[in-house]
């Protein structure tokens, strides 16, 4: 297919769900409306990798998903229904696995390897004398060359290797020595010995004996790597990971080698027509994000020229994951076709969102959790402190190479100095990094830089942030606006330095607010989601408008997402918890008697309770509509789904327990609490206020919904549903959100949309997600039958007087969308389960329409609007159900 996407479905591809699943899958695929597959990566992972992104060989198309021929067979197969397909790749980093022949020869070879430099490896650091850490052991070094835990072993395969935590590691060349010739061997890798010769060898180094274990340590010290505790690579580690995951290990793709290696099958795949786009796993992981997006599109270019069928119109597509701050927009530098729409999810979120409703929960978090921060003092706090425990390693890498560019200043420019300011300024980044590659920082990096700058400078006012305002301090700082782009470099150790603070701030960002205060802060969950900010409770019409619009401008073939692999909620439990915000007395008072009710009495704030009132927003978000509190088997697996993601989100929060120090006694008292809420359990009642409460605010949440649903489907840029989404989405965090998906039960129930009015669909229909089925294959039919309207302006429509529930924009002068967008707890269900607005809840509004005067089609009401008007009422136009789509009758 050489065009764009117009339409895009996200699928796992694992060893459960292979290339053959999804192609016997293509009917419903078609049927749906989407215009390409879009695939989790397919280069060959980690053995029995249920996400692809830990690669071990770029060159290879993954034999447990299906192995490249059964790519094409689905790519023909796709075709043949006009459909094609995109990749997820994954240039950033690969996984330190055996399997991986790159990772394997660094640690045969070291400095040597062909591979040396490929990776993002300080060999030079002064901890690891010119090793490499390999930081997977289970216990210190010592301890486990004592327990055995290490062990020289042999097969044929691998010749002589160490095993170590259940993994392989090569031996070095000449590194063996014969105990009972004294004589080296070459190659211990390759070398076939007599069964007697290799039973010696391995009794000689057997970890059992002291003079074994004597002999295994000599044998480990002439190796390029060193072993050692896990624990030691936050302080230690010598080279670059992903986030702090010490299983990757970061890829140099900025050197024309690796990027011809990484690149060179999807180029293929691309120039072969086997797949239509890219999209770039964590670009910000990059050490020169520009410069390689740039270098792709031209590669891809080129490759586009021998498609079958002749060049891509327009420019390659390529899109980026990309998490942009509260005001970041990507700017003209970026040679992409916009991001993976963690952005829209953010925009569309936070219009959904009540924002007169945020004090009174704020107020009420605040008082459970015992703490009145707001969630930027919360996220400062947590970059403080995992810059110092987590993130130890990196940071002190660069302030190794600042040290050095700080010789030649004046005496109080110490290291400890040095380490004050940077940890201010990093701190208080407000976005993932900055892009300098080519001379100084651009203008559009200077307002972020100066913004942390003066935050530093200030300390926020704040006395867990309170920094140094001494002459030196702030001195040091304006000699890092210096250093870190303001100046272009004039050295190596000048180079360095801005590449090693922009490969620090992004993880430090991530791993700060995704995987850190989104498990603290708990205001309200459904605004705690990847791509949005807690400091952004709710936005306006005008804003949502604004945004749009900077989409149709910049990119519009940037994906729309409302859910994703990497979600913390699934999007209907964000629209369900966003009704919340209209209600939050109702709801701070059952959620204090839920509370109490477990406890026998509130229990004393803190985070402990701050973290069942979490907990109570998970339950009623994620909630079942099917499901029934008296339903032993049902509560049974839901209560399960619920004790994973608290496991997870106690570790993660890093509070009451954590990944580094499981705290086993909070653990299995969380677990307890939820236990108890069963049938025939102490807290049973808890959980049937709980689904009491579900039901009274479900019209809400459905019409939220479904209003979500038809604006991703009709503003600017390509909208992405994520596997299984079609229907209602309760899930929660992986691995919750990537379970399997039941394609054949959706292929039942598929249908055509029947009129949104009432008596049209049974109440269970709206409940279960197949009232969102049938709307998501409408409208994307409708993209598909009017391109040319949806390929045409954004237009904000505005209703006279305002209508601030009220979201309306036209696509060209034939498509008119029209929504309600607060207020959704005023909504009640009529007897067959539909959300309606009774008559006067738009008042007198009246919405002008694009164009000349028209006959005009109601999309989702199936009824033809004959004498409608240039300023039809809203009331009018929207009978019952808050949501219409316009469409203008042709001829």
């Amino acid at each position: 297919m050489n065009r764009p996407p117009r339409a895009t479905l996200r699928l796992q591809i694992h060893p459960g769900y292979t290339f053959d699943d999804a192609r016997a899958d293509l009917p419903y695929f078609a049927r749906l409306g989407v215009s390409h597959l879009y695939l989790s990566p397919v280069t060959r992972a980690r053995p029995d990798s249920s996400h692809g992104y830990d690669v071990v060989d770029h060159a290879c198309v993954d034999p447990q998903r299906g192995g490249e021929e059964a790519l094409r067979h689905l790519s023909r197969a796709a075709a043949q229904r006009d459909m094609g397909l995109l990749l997820d790749i994954v240039p950033n980093h690969m996984a330190t696995a055996a399997q991986n022949a790159w990772w394997w020869d660094v640690l045969a070879q070291g400095r040597r390897s062909a591979y040396a430099d490929w990776f993002d490896i300080h060999w030079d650091a002064p901890a690891t004398e010119g090793k490499l850490l390999a930081p997977f052991l289970g216990s210190p070094y010592d301890e486990a060359l004592q327990a055995g835990e290490l062990r020289l072993q042999y097969d044929d395969a691998l010749g002589f290797h160490v095993a170590a935590g259940g993994a392989p590691y090569p031996l070095a060349p000449h590194s063996l020595v014969m105990p009972s010739t004294g004589q080296v061997v070459s190659a211990p890798q390759q070398v076939r010995f007599a069964d007697q010769e290799r039973d010696a060898i391995l009794a000689a180094h057997d970890p059992a004996t002291e003079a074994g274990r004597r002999r295994l340590h000599e044998l480990l010290e002439r190796q390029h790597y060193r072993l050692a505790h896990w624990r030691t690579a936050a302080e230690t580690i010598n080279w670059r990971r992903f986030f702090e995951e010490s299983g990757l290990i970061g890829v140099r793709v900025e050197r024309d080698d690796v990027f011809e290696a990484v690149h060179a099958l999807p180029l293929r795949l691309y120039a072969q027509g086997v797949i239509d786009g890219l999209r770039i796993d964590h670009v910000d992981g990059l050490a020169q994000p520009l410069a390689y997006c740039a270098r792709l599109r031209a590669a891809m270019r080129a490759a586009g020229l021998r498609r079958p069928g002749g060049p891509v119109a327009g420019e390659p597509w390529i899109v980026v994951e990309k998490i942009l701050a509260p005001g970041e927009t990507l700017d003209a530098r970026w040679a992409i076709s916009g991001t993976t729409g963690y952005d829209f999810a953010a925009d569309v979120g936070a219009l959904l969102h009540e924002g007169g409703g945020e004090a009174a929960l704020f107020q009420g978090w605040a008082q459970i959790a015992a703490d009145a921060r707001s969630p930027g003092d919360w996220l400062i706090d947590a970059r403080r402190t995992l810059l110092q425990r987590h993130f130890g390693a990196e940071r002190n890498a660069l302030l190794d190479v600042l040290a050095r560019l700080a010789t030649h200043g004046p005496s109080g420019w110490t290291r400890a100095a040095l380490a004050k300011a940077l940890d201010a300024l990093v701190a208080h980044y407000p976005t993932y990094r900055s892009y300098v590659e080519d001379g100084t920082r651009q203008a559009e990096d200077q307002v972020w830089f100066d913004r942390a700058r003066r935050a530093a400078e200030r300390g926020d006012g704040r006395a867990a942030s309170v920094v140094d305002a001494s002459d030196v301090h702030l001195t040091l700082l304006a000699q890092l606006d210096r250093w870190l782009g303001g100046e272009a470099p004039t050295s190596e150790d000048a180079r360095t330095a801005v590449q090693r603070f922009q490969q620090l701030t992004p993880p430090l960002a991530a791993k700060s607010l995704e995987d850190t205060v989104f498990y603290r802060y708990g205001c309200l969950l459904s605004r705690n989601e990847v791509g949005s900010h807690p400091d952004v409770f709710a936005a306006s019409v005008e804003a949502f408008h604004a945004a749009n619009l900077r989409r149709a401008r910049a990119h519009p073939l940037g994906l729309l997402a409302t859910a994703t692999h990497d979600h913390k909620r699934g999007e209907d439990v964000r629209a369900r918890l966003a009704v919340l915000s209209e209600m939050p007395d109702v709801w701070l008072q059952a959620c204090r008697n839920w509370l109490a009710e477990l406890n026998g009495g509130l229990p004393e704030a803190g985070p402990a309770l701050a973290f069942r009132y979490m907990l109570m927003q998970a339950l009623v978000g994620a909630w079942p509509p099917s499901l029934s509190a008296n339903d032993a088997a049902g509560v049974g697996e839901y209560l399960e789904r619920i004790g994973t993601w608290a496991l997870k989100a106690l570790r993660e929060g890093k509070q009451l327990s954590s990944w580094t120090q499981p705290d086993t006694g909070q653990e299995a008292a969380c677990m307890a609490l939820i236990d108890s809420l069963a049938p025939g359990q102490r807290g049973h009642e808890v959980l049937q206020g709980v689904e009491q409460f579900v039901r009274r605010i479900e019209p809400a949440a459905i019409a939220n919904g479904l209003v979500q649903t038809a604006l991703q489907l009709t503003c600017p840029g390509v909208p992405d549903t994520y596997q299984g989404t079609e229907y209602r989405d309760f899930t929660l965090v992986d691995p919750d959100n990537r379970r399997a998906v039941d394609y054949a039960a959706r292929a039942r129930t598929f249908a055509q949309l029947p009129p949104l009015a009432p008596g049209q669909w049974p109440a269970q229909a709206w409940a279960d997600g197949r009232v969102k089925q049938a709307l998501t294959a409408r409208l994307l039919a409708l993209r598909h039958e009017r391109s040319d309207a949806f390929s045409g302006a954004y237009r904000p429509l505005w209703p006279k007087p305002d209508v601030p529930q009220l979201v309306a924009f036209s696509r060209g002068t034939d498509v008119v969308v029209i929504a309600g967008v607060k207020r959704a707890a005023a909504l009640q269900a009529d007897r067959d389960g539909m959300p309606v607005a009774s008559p006067d809840f738009w008042g007198d509004a009246v919405v002008s329409l694009p164009g000349e005067p028209a006959v005009w089609e109601d999309v989702l009401r199936g009824r033809r609007l004959e004498s409608l008007g240039a300023q039809p009422r809203v009331a009018d136009v929207l009978p019952g159900f808050p949501l219409t789509v316009l469409c203008r009758v042709q001829g």
